[in-house]
C-alpha cells in the first residue's frame, strides 16, 4: 500500500512539473512569436511598401513615425553619445535627441530606400541579455539577401528597437564610434556635434545625415 501511494505521488508530482513547465514555457515561445510579429510587421511597412514610388517627403515622415513609436530613442542617444552625455546639461541633451532623431530619419529613409520594395522576411529569434533579437533578411531580387538583425527591449509591455545590424554591423556602435570622432576633432567638446549635425540638417543638398554612417556597405 505505502509503495503504491509513493508512486502515485510520484507520478502526480511528474505530471505537475509537465504541467507547470508547460505554463512556464509557453510565454516564453509566446513572446517571440510576438517579437518576430512585431519585426515582421514593421519591416514589411518600412521596407516592402516604401518603394521609389513613394515621395522622399511621405517617406521620411514614415520614418519619423517609425523612430517616434517603435525605436528606443533616449537609450540609443545615450549609448551613441557614450561618457560625452554626461558633459551635457539637460536642455542639450534634450536639443541632440531631435536632432539626432531627426537625422536618423533623412539617413534611414534614403539609404533603405534602396531595399524599398523588395521581399522581406523574419527568419528567427533568441533570447539575448535584456531582451531579445529578431533575425531577418531582405530578400533582393538581385544580389545576396541582406541580413538584418534587430535588438529589441520590452518597455510598459511593449517593443521597442534599441540597435540594428545589417550584415552584423550594429547601427549604434558605429555611430557612436563616428560621433567620438567629431567630438574628438574639436577639442573634445560634445555641443560640437549638435552643431554639426544641425548643418547637415540645415543643407540637404549636401547629404543630411551623413555623419550617420550605413550600418553596413550598401551592396
Amino acid at each position: 500500500m505505502m509503495r503504491r501511494i509513493a508512486y502515485q505521488c510520484t507520478r502526480a508530482t511528474g505530471f505537475l512539473l509537465l504541467v507547470v513547465a508547460g505554463f512556464v514555457a509557453a510565454p516564453h515561445e509566446a513572446a517571440a512569436q510576438d517579437a518576430r510579429a512585431f519585426i515582421g510587421k514593421l519591416g514589411r511597412e518600412a521596407i516592402e511598401v516604401m518603394g521609389p514610388a513613394v515621395p522622399p517627403v511621405q517617406r521620411a515622415a514614415r520614418f519619423r513615425q517609425l523612430f517616434d513609436n517603435d525605436f528606443a530613442l533616449p537609450e540609443i542617444a545615450r549609448f551613441v553619445l557614450g561618457p560625452h552625455a554626461r558633459a551635457l546639461p539637460p536642455e542639450q541633451q534634450e536639443e541632440f535627441l531631435a536632432v539626432f532623431r531627426e537625422s536618423l530619419v533623412q539617413a534611414y529613409s534614403k539609404r533603405l530606400a534602396e531595399y524599398a520594395g523588395e521581399p522581406f522576411r523574419v527568419t528567427g529569434s533568441r533570447p539575448t541579455e535584456g531582451g531579445t533579437l529578431v533575425a531577418s533578411q531582405v530578400v533582393r531580387r538581385s544580389g545576396p539577401p541582406i541580413a538584418i538583425d534587430w535588438q529589441l527591449i520590452e518597455r510598459d509591455g511593449h517593443y521597442q528597437i534599441s540597435d540594428v545590424a545589417i550584415d552584423g554591423v550594429s547601427m549604434k556602435v558605429t555611430q557612436r564610434n563616428t560621433f567620438a570622432g567629431i567630438i574628438q576633432r574639436n577639442g573634445g567638446n560634445p555641443e560640437a556635434l549638435i552643431a554639426v549635425l544641425r548643418q547637415e540638417l540645415a543643407q540637404p543638398s549636401a547629404g543630411a545625415g551623413s555623419s550617420i554612417p550605413p550600418a553596413a556597405p550598401m551592396r
